[in-house]
């Protein structure tokens, strides 16, 4: 669930501090890059991370409440995944799928770019190349929105009305 909401690489879950958690946001440097980010906590992941015992100074720790190394958690992944039936996912798909599940939610690049910590060029990237082409609610979102405003029945808060503007537009002529 952190990977999923944060969109962050797995080492850099393994190395986060409770410290970095304040109740609201999560807070921290990115190894690669050294990009900052500040994420706000969905309130699914708030309540499971408010609900998790703080056995040590990071989040993410094995069952004997030490800290992860990397082969161990690699390793306790491909069993996860193994017993849940999933193939051919590893970690770090999931920060591809963080990046679809906000696109997928009508955020916009930039907003996503500044949760992730990609750039602008590589959300793109992602988006284009690994997850959007293969989503279908994207197209069924597609075709909600054009009926709205076919029907006229769009809100304030949806796109507005573009047979109205480029009516607008023919009587200024």
């Amino acid at each position: 669930m952190l990977a999923l909401w944060t969109g962050q690489r797995q080492g850099d879950l393994l190395r986060l501090p409770w410290s970095a958690y304040d109740g609201v946001h999560i807070r921290m440097r990115q190894s690669k890059g050294g990009v900052r980010v500040v994420i706000r906590v969905g309130a699914p992941l708030k309540r499971m991370l408010d609900a998790t015992p703080k056995v040590g100074s990071l989040i993410l720790t094995n069952s004997g409440g030490r800290p992860w190394t990397p082969d161990g958690f690699r390793a306790s992944w491909g069993k996860a995944c193994k017993t849940a039936g999933v193939v051919g996912v590893t970690f770090h798909d999931l920060r591809g799928t963080a990046v679809t599940r906000l696109a997928i939610a009508g955020c916009t690049e930039a907003e996503i770019a500044t949760i992730t910590g990609h750039s602008l060029r590589s959300v793109r990237a992602i988006l284009d190349t690994h997850y959007l082409s293969r989503d279908p609610k994207l197209g069924d979102s597609a075709i909600t929105k054009l009926e709205r405003i076919e029907s006229g029945t769009n809100s304030p808060d949806q796109a507005p009305d573009r047979s109205q503007m480029f009516s607008h537009e023919m009587e200024k002529s």
